[in-house]
């Protein structure tokens, strides 16, 4: 009999864009797959594919007590009935309900994917600071429970969930990974009069992703009579705290300063008409737009924080620069634009480093290892 994995994930398009090359080689490897998510406009196309989809009313942004209370008994109520072999949680929210929650319906192992410490870690914000203590306690109690694993993305991470869960349970397995066959070398544009050095930054557009900061380096770049063409990637996210407003976004758009191509299909265009993959973020978990860009040989700027230098390694594939300035940001966005030499080496490393430990097809190598490892008749 087929063991049966489970994952709980806020959002459907959140497993399309990151897990479901995960769960098709669950699929291809024998698993009973299930996803249980708030469907928003996939689940006829999962379901095409053999995975079974359980719709969740879970809020990522949510944080009313009753609200909260209604969602964990909803989700405990469909691992009572689906009774999975295995449940695979994914990020900070769905990891402290599905812990919780599958501990009480009894489900015989449980995998808890940190993708990264999210708002409530990388955030000043006094919401934040209030719930932070809250949140280590009760990730303290779960985590240290019998039969809970943990994957986390970076080495940083490593160390922090070090603090509260057992060593032999916590597993490095750096992201998503990337699909090193879609996602191949793409030859620099030229810089011409008529197209300009680019840059670009593909994320949501949050706060916290640190587009504030790459905005005011343009806008240094600009006075300094040095402007670069700054192309932003990526969907507003009014659920996240950390979400941008239309208007701020738009704003910028109408200065000059960005063209904001919102979501994007094929992020590859983006880097076809890009010279320099930009993420001045906070905090990551592994930041799967830099594998993009990395697989495609752009040289990188990020912020020194975590998750970013686990791809972006100062020097070799990019420049590192101190999180939540724009003085260092802007020179090194003028570095690199002036010295073509020194992108086409970063960017020949950048795609060096995609290809081996941070490709799809290794993440996905790792994390089947593990599933079979907790499945029945392995433990």
């Amino acid at each position: 009999m087929a063991a049966r994995l489970l994952f709980f994930v806020t959002e459907d398009w959140y497993f399309r864009s990151h897990r479901l090359a995960l769960g098709r080689a669950a699929l291809a490897a024998g698993f009973e797959v299930t996803l249980a998510t708030r469907v928003s406009s996939y689940q006829q196309e999962f379901e095409s594919e053999g995975f079974r989809v359980v719709p969740l009313r879970l809020k990522r942004g949510g944080l009313g007590p009753l609200d909260e209370l209604r969602s964990m008994i909803e989700l405990w109520k469909i691992l009572r009935r689906e009774r999975p072999d295995l449940l695979h949680n994914v990020a900070l929210k769905p990891v402290l309900y599905g812990s919780l929650a599958g501990r009480m319906a009894g489900v015989p192992a449980i995998v808890n994917a940190v993708t990264g410490m999210g708002f409530l870690f990388s955030s000043d914000h006094s919401l934040a600071r209030r719930i932070r203590p809250a949140l280590w306690f009760a990730l303290k109690l779960l985590l240290r429970r019998e039969r809970i694993e943990v994957i986390v993305q970076n080495n940083d991470d490593r160390a922090l969930i070090g603090q509260i869960a057992k060593e032999e349970r916590i597993h490095l397995i750096r992201g998503s990974g990337v699909d090193v066959d879609h996602y191949r070398p793409l030859p620099e544009p030229p810089v011409t009069a008529g197209s300009p050095f680019t840059i670009a930054l593909v994320a949501r557009m949050l706060e916290d992703k640190g587009i504030r900061e790459l905005v005011e380096a343009v806008e240094i770049l600009r006075r300094q009579g040095e402007p670069v063409r700054t192309i932003l990637a990526g969907p507003l996210d009014p659920e996240n705290r950390a979400g941008l407003a239309a208007r701020t976004v738009q704003g910028w758009q109408e200065s000059g300063l960005v063209e904001w191509w919102g979501a994007v299909d094929d992020v590859r265009e983006v880097w076809r008409q890009a010279h320099l993959a930009v993420l001045p973020s906070y905090r990551e978990g592994l930041p799967k737009s830099l594998l993009e860009a990395a697989a495609c040989s752009r040289a990188m700027i990020a912020a020194d924080v975590p998750g970013c230098r686990e791809i972006v390694i100062d020097g070799q594939t990019g420049r590192l620069v101190p999180a939540r300035s724009c003085q260092p940001l802007a020179r090194a966005i003028a570095e690199l634009r002036d010295d073509s030499a020194l992108r086409a080496r970063m960017a020949l490393a950048a795609r060096k480093l995609t290809v081996g430990a941070l490709s799809q097809a290794a993440v996905n190598r790792q994390t089947l290892e593990l599933y079979r490892r907790l499945s029945p008749g392995e433990r």
